[in-house]
């Protein structure tokens, strides 16, 4: 039963999660909040692990997520549930996409999806800025402003964001830093 309970949930979340592994960080929350698989810290560090590591975000979650839950047969089934929309999608996609993709229908969809990814992205990185910067449970317990932020964290997302605006290198120049920088100073 979990097996078939993994490859749906995971079925759902591949098909409605356009726009690639961030933007299936809500329904991600959604499952953990649902069957308790993991705590909203363990997805927080599952994401960091995720984007520091080869793969999609999204694969290597729901890989990790089903191994947890039900060992390897878990996450095997957990990722080519994610995985199945797409490969259908896709292929559907390809067989028609030269025929249909100047349509007016298919330009104003693609025009309406846009929004909609931009969207669950932003609210994937709301999450992960509570999660990683934000300190509301200090504010709740002292009331006090000053608590609401891990400054540590804060310095450090304001120094990575710059040095990606300036400098423009691999992303995994800048995860490799950040990780240094945590091991270093004990974030």
């Amino acid at each position: 039963m979990i097996y078939l309970t993994l490859f749906l949930e995971f079925f759902k979340v591949g098909l409605f999660a356009l726009g690639g592994g961030l933007a299936a960080l809500p329904f991600l929350q959604d499952l953990i909040v649902k069957y308790g698989w993991m705590t909203a810290e363990e997805l927080l560090n599952m994401i960091a692990i995720s984007e520091s590591t080869p793969g999609a975000i999204g694969i290597n979650t729901a890989t990790f997520i089903g191994f947890n839950t039900a060992g390897i047969p878990g996450g095997i089934i957990a990722t080519t549930g994610l995985a199945a929309p797409s490969i259908i999608i896709i292929t559907i996609i390809a067989h028609y996409f030269r025929k249909f993709n100047q349509h007016p229908l298919v330009e104003s969809a693609f025009s309406g999806i846009r929004p909609a990814v931009a969207g669950l992205i932003a609210s994937a990185a709301f999450e992960l800025a509570r999660g990683g910067i934000f300190q509301l449970q200090n504010l709740q317990l002292n009331g006090s402003l000053l608590e609401l932020f891990d400054y540590k964290s804060l310095f450090l997302l304001l120094i990575i964001f710059a040095a990606i605006r300036k400098f423009k290198k691999h992303p995994i120049i800048y995860i490799s830093t950040a990780a240094l920088i945590g091991i270093i100073f004990k974030f």
